[in-house]
């Protein structure tokens, strides 16, 4: 296999298990990229879907809504297509439909929320019943809204940053919802200077509750996608290869399954967790991970891919391997209730024909 081709390898039983658990799944490669769509085709075979987006990293599904980050932008896709409904075969079709320009800021992690009330003024009201779309701003080290008059509008910031700079001082990177509002975040160190995280990258990592300013877990490296699920915070902890989550009574990661590649993205559905993997860049920020030294022992490489993992014990229970120009990935969602989705994109006319009457 040439470096400019592709090969995505599904195991045995990861078709049946999208069929029977009937849903499919979206992940972005930034490296490529690329927004991937998979699911399943009528004989059963998997479904591939892609269309390009420079530098698309963070996801967030949501109803008939997908929204995601890219180099300047943050695009909402809407699926226009009712349920029941087929367009030459599939079940869904995302059109863009708005986007914000907001300059490279590294946008990471993407959540949408309800504004939220003063719970201790009974006559306070939000300002805006709207939904606000809140990012990990990882250039600026803060939380961030989207504004419909500047880049962005600042939401939230950890304490010991000084200073709202474009410096990447602490790698600021993923975004955990809790009861509806942003509630965690993962960071790879607490530096307070530019780009200063690469140098406390091994073991400065934390997650922090953003409602109390209080580190919920340290010691960590690389963390990355924390999710509420099932009354746990689960995260990544990508140095190491753990997926796991946190003891919030003891301030404890556990692991729960080793999974082979850096990981990045993170989802749910019933009992399983979605992983997604990427291979590990080759430079001086990746290359001495405990990670690496962990593979070495078990005799394996890092991969790109998706890892399904069944929370009940912890086993990778099924897999899809990406091979050949997709060497990295950022985030995965799940698309319940969808069996082969795709987008419209802007590299053909196609965008030109396609109107959604409200």
């Amino acid at each position: 296999m040439t470096a400019n081709t592709l090969e995505i390898n599904a195991s045995r039983q990861f078709t049946p298990w999208l069929l029977e658990q009937n849903l499919s799944l979206v992940f972005t490669t930034y490296q490529a990229g690329k927004l991937f769509f998979i699911g399943l085709q009528q004989d059963g075979n998997l479904s591939v879907f892609e269309r390009s987006f420079e530098r698309c990293m963070g996801l967030y599904a949501r109803g008939s809504s997908l929204y995601m980050s890219a180099l300047y932008q943050l695009w909402r896709f809407e699926n226009v297509l009712e349920r029941g409904g087929l367009q030459d075969g599939y079940d869904a079709l995302y059109l863009p439909q708005m986007s914000y320009v907001t300059g490279d800021l590294d946008i990471h992690d993407v959540v949408v929320c309800q504004p939220k009330s003063d719970p201790n003024n009974i006559f306070s009201k939000p300002t805006d019943t709207a939904s606000q779309i809140i990012c990990v701003n990882t250039l600026f080290s803060c939380l961030s809204k989207m504004s419909e008059s500047h880049s962005f509008a600042p939401y939230w910031q950890p304490p010991f940053i000084s200073k709202l700079a474009a410096e990447d001082r602490c790698h600021l990177n993923g975004l955990a919802m809790r009861d509806g509002q942003p509630r965690y975040v993962t960071m790879a160190s607490r530096s307070d200077v530019a780009d200063g995280w690469r140098d406390k990258r091994m073991g400065g990592g934390c997650v922090m509750d953003i409602q109390t300013n209080q580190v919920v877990v340290d010691g960590l490296t690389m963390p990355h996608s924390p999710r509420w699920y099932q009354d746990k915070l689960w995260l990544l902890h990508s140095g190491t290869g753990d997926f796991g989550y946190v003891d919030m009574v003891h301030g404890k990661f556990e692991p729960v399954a080793f999974c082979a590649g850096y990981q990045r993205g993170l989802a749910f559905h019933g009992d399983f967790a979605i992983v997604g993997l990427s291979q590990a860049r080759h430079n001086k920020t990746f290359s001495d991970l405990p990670i690496n030294q962990r593979l070495a022992e078990k005799q394996a490489e890092p991969r790109c891919g998706i890892l399904i993992v069944d929370l009940r014990n912890g086993d990778v229970v099924h897999s899809l391997r990406i091979e050949g120009v997709v060497q990295e990935l950022y985030d995965v969602q799940v698309l319940p209730n969808i069996r082969k989705p795709k987008a419209i994109g802007f590299k053909s006319d196609e965008i030109r024909r396609a109107i959604a009457i409200g």
